[in-house]
């Protein structure tokens, strides 16, 4: 538990060296990241699928190592050589977790391994995973003498789960973001583990963000587009089901000023909002919905975004075309199974949430002590939270030096 088990060499360049005394042919890595090997050829296919490389050197001087590539294992971390192989009867050693751009291990900056395998760990101490959090919750909180006499691990698992679910929504760091590009389609598949939209924004030249408002009751994206006759009914087709058809109310959001749309950068432009339709006609947003003044939803020449709950993806106005946005979204924690990583200031929390949902949901259990457990669960939740807030006095000081500006909401 919270020990670190890699030297500085293996943390900051994903590299682990070992040195050959002719008789031992198993070496063991102990990075935080398990080694992968789909092949030790480099001419197999499964060559790709490593997420490592393995090079020797006779003298162990930088620049003198060559990959190595003759027949040896990979198990639990342990890397195997065959007897009197070369590795095993005196050279050194290195084992390199995979760089995004190859190279060869140690002269230069560039021959160490800063790639996605070794940048995937940075900062990974702040973290434990799930897998960890419920071997550590059997260890502490399962046993004879304990709260919790036996349970099954499936039982644990399906609880820390769920917990983690729920914090995610608002204890967690569960934010994510992602960098996409919009089609000409105008419309972009809602990531892999998305839950809810946090902020989306289109990026200028300069890199600053310029929030994207939802369309609210401008448009919307319909659930059901079916195909109707001459007089309005919905048709179904041999097996008896709806007919459906494309949304022409989409496909005219989509159309609208698209003859204006803007390739290039946003910038300096005065006016980004949709002032023209299909048909020619002025529509004049910043005054829709009222006869006088601003109507303050409309009142955003960002562009607008909706989202269409049927193909699970979202739609956006057409000037935003070959445009750059971030999409800021929640995600349950839950996408990558028992390797969801957990922030260490709520493990204490987590382990409440379990012990209360177990003990709540098993027979002839004193209602006191689950009474107890919740409120215990309610209290570390709410350290949780407080711990996670990342609170900073500079900056709340910073933001309140225009204490004496009126604040609009």
């Amino acid at each position: 538990m919270s020990l670190i088990t890699e030297t500085n060499q293996q943390y900051y360049q994903g590299a682990q060296g070992f040195r050959g005394d002719g008789v031992k042919l198993a070496f063991e890595t102990t990075f935080d990241t398990d080694l992968v090997l789909g092949s030790f050829d480099p001419n197999n296919i499964n060559y790709a699928l490593n997420n490592f490389k393995l090079y020797t050197s006779t003298s162990g001087l930088p620049g003198s190592y060559s990959e190595y590539v003759t027949t040896f294992t990979v198990v639990n971390n342990a890397i195997t050589f065959e007897a009197g192989s070369e590795p095993a009867v005196g050279l050194y050693i290195v084992v390199q977790l995979k760089m995004l751009d190859g190279g060869k291990y140690g002269a230069t900056d560039s021959e160490k391994a800063y790639g996605q395998v070794v940048e995937d760990n940075y900062g990974s101490y702040a973290y434990i995973t799930l897998n960890d959090a419920i071997d550590n919750f059997m260890v502490g909180y399962v046993g004879d003498g304990k709260l919790i006499q036996t349970a099954k691990k499936s039982d644990i698992l399906f609880f820390a789960k769920r917990g983690l679910q729920e914090f995610s929504y608002d204890t967690l760091k569960s934010i994510k973001s992602a960098e996409l590009t919009i089609p000409v389609s105008l419309t972009l598949a809602l990531p892999q583990d998305y839950v809810n939209y946090v902020k989306c924004s289109w990026v200028d030249q300069l890199g600053v963000l310029h929030p994207i408002y939802p369309t609210n009751n401008l448009t919307t994206s319909p659930y059901y587009t079916q195909i109707q006759d001459s007089k309005g009914i919905p048709t179904q087709d041999n097996f008896g089901s709806d007919i459906e058809g494309t949304s022409i109310t989409q496909e005219r959001w989509h159309s609208n000023n698209r003859g204006n749309s803007l390739n290039s950068d946003l910038s300096g432009i005065s006016d980004f909002s949709l002032n023209w339709n299909q048909n020619g006609e002025w529509i004049n947003y910043q005054n829709f919905g009222q006869l006088y003044g601003v109507d303050p939803q409309y009142a955003n020449m960002n562009g607008y975004f909706n989202l269409n709950e049927r193909e699970g993806k979202m739609s956006f106005s057409s000037h935003l075309v070959n445009r750059l946005i971030v999409l800021e979204y929640i995600s349950d924690g839950l996408a990558y199974d028992t390797d969801t990583r957990i922030p260490k200031l709520a493990e204490e929390a987590l382990y409440a949430h379990i012990l209360h949902a177990v003990i709540s949901t098993r027979a002839n259990q004193p209602e006191y002590v689950v009474q107890r457990l919740k409120r215990e669960r309610s209290a570390k939740l709410r350290n949780a939270k407080i711990r996670l807030s990342n609170i900073k006095t500079e900056e709340i000081t910073q933001v309140m030096r225009g204490k004496s500006k009126w604040i609009k909401h």
